[in-house]
């Protein structure tokens, strides 16, 4: 009997690439995916850490799914993704009916992670960084399936080397590692191929991709290599790919955000005039305690430069307000 699946996501466009990933494997093992748990005989949750109530939403959806998976031998629960990196262990402490908890460089091993806990029992396994590979740490290789044929999210760049006081990032998904650049390009010629035509670069630092490929490149001897951001090169190659109609972007970064990139955006017609860079708070006092690297002044320097080069671009932000210790002019 064919089995059934359901993938739940909570969080970012980073979950969302993952989910996409795990449904893909899932499709691959022969589970065929339904939209409802009540159809389902593996239930999916790719959690976040960052966003309110993110515990009480995961361990709210645990107490419904006990109910769920005691309705019918055999039904599994997966638990993946940043809560499952933070907490490890807890998770099966909380709620020890779950089958599988794996973390975030733990994508491409849901399968036989769940096969295991078939046969031997509930499995929880968070990846040490230490012993990463290229498919742990970019699992944009393995099948997918899409909500949509015609755009795809392309990771550039996982982890992230700020300390920003609000965020977490650094602690579930790690330091920064920037993906080979021709695999990236390769990537995306190949998505042309299957007829997708817009592609997102994902990234939690974007701007800042390719600057520690060149500095091992100059470590290991190659003197020519400048230690810079290469953002502004992938943004000219990928937004030339035969088919790619559209090239988007998510997140950059003001610390990091240079002019280059703004002359990759104004020249390159497929790449889209929208920049979303958060801004987080307008007050330089509040900036400060948040450990961001950047202040009003330069903020409003690039987006004033991003206007001079495109007129019409569309400019979104991330803003965090009531943040410790704001005071209403800080607001």
């Amino acid at each position: 009997m064919t089995r059934s699946y359901v993938v739940r996501t909570f969080g970012c466009q980073m979950n969302e690439h993952d989910s996409e990933r795990i449904a893909g494997l899932l499709d691959a093992d022969g589970l065929v995916a339904v939209e409802r748990e009540a159809d389902a005989d593996v239930v999916v949750l790719n959690t976040c850490c960052i966003r309110e109530n993110a515990d009480n939403k995961l361990y709210g959806t645990l107490g419904h799914l006990k109910t769920w998976k005691a309705q019918r031998e055999g039904r599994q629960i997966v638990v993946s993704g940043c809560l499952a990196q933070k907490d490890r262990d807890s998770v099966r402490e909380r709620a020890p009916y779950v089958d599988v908890v794996l973390g975030t460089h733990n994508v491409h091993r849901t399968v036989d992670l769940i096969h295991h806990a078939s046969s031997h029992g509930p499995v929880t396994e968070i990846l040490d960084e230490a012993v990463l590979d290229d498919q742990a740490l970019f699992p944009s290789a393995l099948p997918a399936r899409r909500e949509t044929s015609y755009n795809a999210w392309v990771t550039i760049q996982i982890g992230c080397d700020n300390s920003c006081a609000f965020c977490i990032v650094p602690a579930v998904r790690g330091a920064e590692v920037s993906r080979p650049f021709d695999d990236i390009v390769d990537e995306v010629r190949r998505l042309a191929a299957d007829g997708v035509t817009e592609v997102t670069l994902l990234g939690q630092n974007v701007n800042s991709y390719g600057r520690d490929l060149q500095l091992a490149a100059r470590q290991g001897g190659d003197a020519s290599a400048k230690v810079r951001p290469m953002f502004a090169d992938l943004l000219g190659v990928v937004g030339t790919v035969d088919g790619i109609r559209r090239v988007r972007f998510t997140s950059p970064h003001p610390r990091d955000f240079t002019d280059d990139v703004i002359e990759a955006m104004a020249q390159t017609p497929n790449v889209m005039p929208h920049l979303h860079m958060p801004l987080q708070s307008g007050s330089d006092a509040v900036l400060q305690r948040m450990r961001r690297s950047y202040r009003q002044e330069r903020y409003l320097g690039i987006i004033e430069r991003v206007r001079q080069a495109m007129p019409d671009a569309a400019i979104t932000t991330d803003i965090i307000v009531g943040f410790p210790g704001e005071s209403e002019p800080d607001f």
